[in-house]
């Protein structure tokens, strides 16, 4: 029998996990195509391509996959199957007809709901409870294909978006590696997706980290877990002076209604916890903070240190 050939588009943590459980079921793997890293980028994650080169595979790295030679690169290694993980270009028709069983991507949500880009951010955002992630056939449009399996993934409130990212990897490799056996015979099932039923969402930026104190204490929280390191970060402004909020907590936030101020207000401090501040329903304990270009410090150290004071405001 000929080997199973596979090409592999692959970035990230998922990526470096699924062409791991590839390798390890003995696929051949033709190509894996990934991206050069960002420098404007902090690059937390393990290197698809490092791990390519280190198992001797080919590795490429296009601009733009689906040109026509790159196309023609492709065809003539002949994969039966080509996968997509956390691969951040989409794929042509040109490419996706190729294989003989034609291309699957892994996406990093329970689709139709968070189509799109940076699905483990927006779900902490938003103060989703469970997510998930997807296999699915690839068509021209993103994430719209048919469904072939999905795992589910619950969501702590504790969890921030690297804790949730790696639950989403291992959850990842878990599901391809139960469903591989069906890919490769062409029996695994095809669902379509209720199109109805669909969220899309776009790219996160580092400047859509500023938080608005005039939202509810639970909003600014999934906010700031969601962006916590290793991403850019949630922000506010202290007399000019940007200010990262890296972590904070909901437990302990306790201000009377007739004395709440200004949401934003540096209420109290609590030393060994943080300052805690309020909101529009009521407050949050800010337990690490840091201004632009100085040193991480705990919350309740920034008011001796840093000049601020109970009383002053932090400004949206």
């Amino acid at each position: 029998m000929d080997p199973f050939k596979v090409a592999v588009f692959g970035y990230h943590s998922v990526g470096c996990e699924c062409l791991k459980v590839l390798l390890d079921a003995g696929d051949e793997v033709v190509a894996v195509v990934t991206h050069e890293d960002d420098p404007n980028e902090e690059i937390w994650f393990p290197s698809v391509a490092g791990l390519a080169r280190e198992r001797r595979l080919p590795v490429h790295t296009p601009s733009n996959p689906n040109t026509a030679a790159f196309v023609d690169l492709i065809r003539g290694l002949a994969p039966d199957l080509i996968f997509s993980f956390y691969y951040r270009r989409i794929l042509s028709r040109d490419l996706l007809e190729i294989p003989r069983l034609g291309g699957i991507n892994l996406h990093g949500s329970l689709l139709p709901k968070y189509r799109g880009r940076s699905p483990v951010n927006w779900v902490l955002v938003n103060g989703e409870r469970e997510t998930g992630v997807t296999l699915h056939y690839m068509v021209e449009r993103a994430d719209a294909g048919d469904i072939i399996a999905q795992r589910r993934v619950p969501i702590d409130l504790q969890d921030t978006a690297l804790s949730l990212f790696r639950k989403i990897t291992a959850a990842a490799a878990g599901l391809l590696g139960e469903t591989l056996p069906l890919i490769k015979s062409g029996t695994a099932p095809r669902i379509s997706q209720d199109s109805s039923q669909a969220t899309e969402f776009g790219g996160r930026h580092p400047e859509d980290g500023k938080i608005a104190w005039e939202a509810p204490a639970l909003s600014i929280y999934n906010l700031i877990r969601a962006v916590t390191h290793p991403y850019p970060g949630a922000f506010t402004f202290y007399h000019g002076r940007k200010l990262y909020i890296w972590t904070a907590a909901l437990d302990g936030a306790r201000i009377s209604a007739g004395a709440r101020r200004t949401p934003g207000t540096i209420e109290a401090v609590e030393k060994g916890k943080g300052m805690i501040v309020s909101t529009s329903d009521g407050a949050l304990v800010v337990t690490r903070v840091q201004f632009e270009g100085e040193e991480e410090i705990p919350g309740d150290v920034a008011l001796g240190r840093c000049r601020l004071s109970i009383g002053s405001r932090l400004e949206s």
